[in-house]
């Protein structure tokens, strides 16, 4: 059997905690290193909480670095000094210079959560699911200074079901995208894989979700509600306002399914006994799941029975 690859690791989130214990796990690779973002408040106290990829470190006794901008002169020598033959890189949080990229004989691979060159960028989970794509999937690149433009190196696919919301298709494409790199890294390095370069056409961005992104507009086809409101679980779903005294109040639509019945966007259309139905631009939202500000999560029918609004804003 030849010697193990000699890799660093650089993640930060729960996706990449599962990619780099899939890499420690396997005989294959040598973890020399691994590299995270210093721990941040969390919380209503904020209190520092360490990431996902710092907890798995620690436990399995790898060398671990938080330093607060991977550019720093003095971090790119640190890891100069691991002679690593490649540095994985998986939902780490920062653009890596050229510097840094140029150091492992190898350069450095990143496995990115989408098809490219479409979903390039920050949030490419949830925008695949709120733009109604039939698939995603994983793929591993070799990294330039650009923004997820790095050439291919290889892909693996998924499709994305009606009941995938960000969560569920997150959880399954930190497994897919595990195998990917375990599949595939050997080959790159043996030079049996070929990095292409990425079509010119299709490229999308998916830029960073805000809370605003989850503000309803009625006048949206209800299919297309439907799909942001997958793609935005858990954070920042969807939320409406109703009709209150002294302001209206905000409600978050925790689940819904989209509805043949027709009417005015905003408008609470006529429907059976504990049922909501909301008209939309095209079609209607039947809502099953909401929750008022400050309170609990209701059916459809506990909602109701104090609350009779003829209208969401």
């Amino acid at each position: 059997m030849s010697s193990p690859i000699r890799l660093a690791f650089m993640g930060t989130p729960e996706l990449a905690r599962v990619v780099l214990a899939r890499l420690a796990d396997s005989p294959k690779f040598e973890v020399c290193a691994v590299v995270a973002q210093p721990d941040r408040p969390a919380g209503r106290s904020l209190e520092l909480k360490p990431p996902a990829v710092k907890v798995e470190a620690l436990a399995r006794g790898l060398p671990l670095f938080q330093p607060e901008k991977a550019r720093q002169p003095d971090f790119i020598e640190l890891v100069r000094s691991w002679a690593p033959t490649v540095i994985v890189v998986a939902a780490y949080g920062q653009l890596l210079p050229q510097a840094l990229l140029d150091v492992p004989s190898h350069g450095c691979v990143n496995l990115h959560t989408s098809l490219l060159p479409r979903w390039r960028g920050a949030a490419p989970i949830q925008w695949a699911i709120a733009s109604g794509d039939a698939e995603t999937g994983v793929t591993l690149m070799r990294m330039d200074a650009g923004l997820d433009t790095g050439p291919m190196i290889s892909v693996a696919r998924t499709p994305i079901g009606s009941d995938d919301n960000s969560a569920i298709l997150h959880d399954r494409l930190a497994v897919l995208g595990a195998d990917l790199l375990v599949d595939s890294l050997p080959d790159y390095v043996a030079g049996k894989l070929t990095p292409r370069a990425q079509p010119i056409e299709g490229v999308t961005i998916a830029r960073k979700i805000s809370r605003e992104d989850g503000r309803i507009d009625w006048k949206l086809p209800a299919v297309e509600l439907w799909n942001r409101l997958r793609g935005f679980t858990p954070w920042p779903g969807l939320h409406s306002f109703v009709p209150a005294d002294p302001k209206p109040k905000l409600v978050k639509i925790l689940r819904a399914v989209p509805s043949e019945q027709t009417g005015e966007p905003g408008l609470v259309l006529p429907s059976a006994a504990g049922s909501l139905v909301v008209g939309c631009g095209a079609g209607s939202l039947n809502i099953s799941e909401l929750q008022l500000e400050g309170g609990r999560p209701q059916s459809a029918a506990q909602f109701l029975m104090g609350h009779r609004p003829a209208r969401f804003e």
